[in-house]
């Protein structure tokens, strides 16, 4: 590599951090319907057009976007996972757990354009930036139950009473990941995380503040309701 294409790829990366600075700070400030390829290009001092040399159009770019929000949710989930190494699985499938709510409550706007937004068709294909970092977060919590039902498997339902179609779906999602969690332990997962991410979700977007002014109470609730399920024992933060 000559020192001339170094150097170009470098200025390339630097304009891709300020554009996707740009992104986020109209995200936040303004909402996701502020994030246009014009008003992008704008906050970078550039035209629109020149911005389709770094991205084919709005949904790449929402895209790349995204994965960053991803990369960063994950490394806050690791560090916690991390810090809590000498501890037994419960303690660190918590502080993962608590490390996720902390970072979507400080970052509402990023955690609610992954989750609450539609994704688009480009962005769902398995080379694309947004589910390849997606799989990464997934991968954190996926991992300690893997890990979890290989020492102390946790109670699964009969999946002869399952529904037909959900079996099905079930299966093709154990095939997916590997086959580290049968179609049944898979079931449980998934219900735990669907649990946990439509807490987040509705704390996140206000829909509880008819209610509640403080969440925490209630998400560690859930958490004592989780721990339960997979057979752990909860332990206060």
């Amino acid at each position: 590599m000559s020192a001339h294409t170094s150097r170009r790829q470098r200025l390339r990366q630097a304009t891709l951090e300020e554009i996707h600075a740009a992104a986020r700070t109209l995200l936040v400030e303004q909402g996701s319907a502020a994030v246009t390829i014009n008003a992008v290009a704008r906050q970078v001092g550039m035209s629109g057009p020149a911005l389709y040399h770094y991205y084919a159009g709005h949904d790449e770019l929402v895209g790349a976007v995204t994965a960053d929000f991803f990369r960063e949710l994950a490394t806050a989930m690791e560090q916690a996972r991390d810090a809590h190494a000498g501890a037994p699985i419960g303690g660190r499938m918590l502080a993962v757990c608590r490390a996720m709510r902390a970072w979507a409550v400080a970052h509402p706007a990023e955690f609610g354009w992954i989750f609450a937004s539609p994704i688009a068709p480009p962005n769902r294909r398995p080379d694309s930036a947004r589910h390849q970092a997606a799989l990464r977060f997934e991968q954190v919590l996926l991992d300690l139950t893997v890990e979890l039902w290989r020492t102390r498997p946790f109670p699964v339902p009969d999946p002869a009473g399952l529904p037909a179609s959900l079996r099905e779906q079930l299966s093709a999602y154990s095939a997916a990941i590997d086959g580290q969690l049968p179609p049944e332990a898979a079931h449980v997962f998934l219900s735990c995380w669907i649990r946990l991410y439509g807490l987040l979700c509705m704390e996140v977007l206000h829909q509880l503040d008819f209610a509640y002014t403080d969440l925490e109470p209630v998400f560690e609730e859930c958490l004592r309701d989780l721990a339960a399920a997979l057979g752990l024992d909860y332990e206060a933060a």
